[in-house]
Order: C-alpha cells, then structure tokens, then sequence
C-alpha cells in the first residue's frame, strides 16, 4: 500500500471508511465497558494492560493502527508523529504498578489520536 499524499485539498476517497473503522477501534480499545456505579467507561486497552510488560506492549503495538491508517489518508508527518508520541507516553504510563493502570484506563489514547485525524480532515 501506499499513502495518498494528494495535494488537491479534499480528503481522500475511503477516509470516511477509514474514519468509521478507526472511531470503532477506539471503541473497543478505549470504551466498549461501562464501569458500575460511576458514569465511565473503559475499554480492552487497559484490561490488557493489566498483564506485566506484555500487556502493554501488545496494546501498544495495536494502537499504532491508528498513525498508521492516518498515514494512508495522507496526514503529514508531524501529526503521525504526535500520534506515535501519545501511544508511547500510554504505553509507557501503564508498566507503572496500579498507578499506570488507572492512567491507562483515564487516558484514552486511541480516541485523542482518531479526534486529532478527524480534525486534520476536516481542515482539509
């Protein structure tokens, strides 16, 4: 595959799909799980997290579907950068004991990244 880099303005065709399926992973990394008791929500990213080291590199790993799926629709590559910075500083915060795993499960890394590429769209 190769990245669309058009200079024409409009968004590339297949980025309204893309956007689905990318706001449907962050669903599902981020807030798929209604937490009892209190009005939030966390998702699989943070369950997963709870298995030492590997837990959070696998989440890791998968978050970087989101730059990835950015870089395809032509996002520059200061904005996947920040992306890549965010999943990294996610990544990192959860190999802290408990701590990191109610920042993990706080910080929604997935939904930031896909409301930044919404954005960045949106500009265009």
């Amino acid at each position: 595959m190769t990245a669309d880099h058009s200079s024409t303005g409009a968004a590339p065709s297949g980025a309204a799909s893309r956007i689905d399926r990318l706001e449907q992973f962050a669903y599902w990394s981020d807030d798929c799980i209604p937490v009892p008791g209190i009005d939030a929500r966390i998702g699989l990213d943070p369950i997963l997290g709870l298995v030492p080291v590997w837990g959070d590199v696998i989440t890791g790993v998968l978050s970087c579907y989101v730059p990835y799926q950015a870089y395809q629709v032509g996002a520059p590559p200061s904005l996947v950068f920040k992306m890549l910075v965010l999943i990294v500083l996610d990544a990192c915060s959860g190999t802290i004991p408990v701590a990191g795993d109610l920042i993990d499960a706080a910080f929604k890394a997935n939904k930031v990244n896909v409301r930044m590429l919404k954005r960045h769209l949106a500009k265009k």
